[in-house]
């Protein structure tokens, strides 16, 4: 099946294009990007690539790249930071209201619905991770693995731990330093860092102050044939 040149838009027309921080997203001529999706600062979406509708990816400080043949689904948010950008390798399906912060995902791999992948997680080629599952900061998935639907994976390599038993995910999450890794702030015994945290994060994200939006700019011409 073929397309008439003059049918084609560009990738990202009717999507909200952001530029953060002096970047602006950039998105393949064969991509596409639904038009609720938003694209906020140092953005790339990759070669034939498909952003759907109400999906976020936001570069607060650190980019975030999708690579060829990725799928990111309904309301998924991808948000890359300073010291983690987001990295999606080729054929990466993230499945619809997924959470993935400052992690990478190696190539061939699957994210289901509601996962969450957290700062300086890796995810290795053809992993999985299941409904509802969670991998922790600082967490390596080997190639291949599959985190069960609901459980917990930490650790390098990653341990999996079913959600009922809390004391030991209470344990791991102890040692991966969620405070420091994702806010750079350090827990004090007895007392609570959500103040600390908040301000640090809410002066980052005054940022977005000086947001422009821009009209989605389609890179190179439109192609004639059917999309990959």
């Amino acid at each position: 099946m073929t397309f008439r040149e003059d049918y084609l838009h560009p990738p990202a027309q009717g999507a909200v294009v952001i530029n953060h921080r002096h970047s602006r997203p950039q998105v393949d001529e064969s991509a596409y990007v639904a038009p609720t999706a938003v694209l906020c600062g140092d953005v790339i979406v990759g070669p034939h690539s498909r952003v759907l509708f109400g999906a976020v990816l936001t570069a607060e400080g650190g980019p975030v790249q999708i690579g060829a043949h990725c799928v990111v689904m309904e309301h998924a948010v991808l948000r890359g930071s300073q010291r983690h950008p987001v990295r999606l390798g080729d054929h990466v399906i993230v499945g619809p209201h997924a959470h993935l912060s400052g992690c990478v995902i190696d190539g061939d791999a699957r994210i289901a619905t509601g996962a969450m992948l957290y700062n300086g997680a890796r995810l290795g080629s053809r992993a999985e991770v299941e409904f509802g599952a969670v991998v922790h900061v600082n967490t390596v998935v080997p190639p291949g693995m599959a985190v069960p639907m609901g459980w917990f994976a930490g650790g390098d390599p990653a341990e999996l731990i079913p959600p009922h038993d809390w004391e030991r995910i209470a344990a791991v999450m102890g040692r991966l330093d969620y405070p420091g890794t994702v806010f750079g702030v350090t827990e004090k015994p007895g007392e609570s860092s959500v103040p600390q945290i908040a301000q640090r994060y809410a002066r980052t994200l005054a940022l977005h102050r000086y947001d422009q939006v821009v009209a989605p700019k389609l890179i190179g011409r439109p192609r004639s044939s059917s999309p990959g």
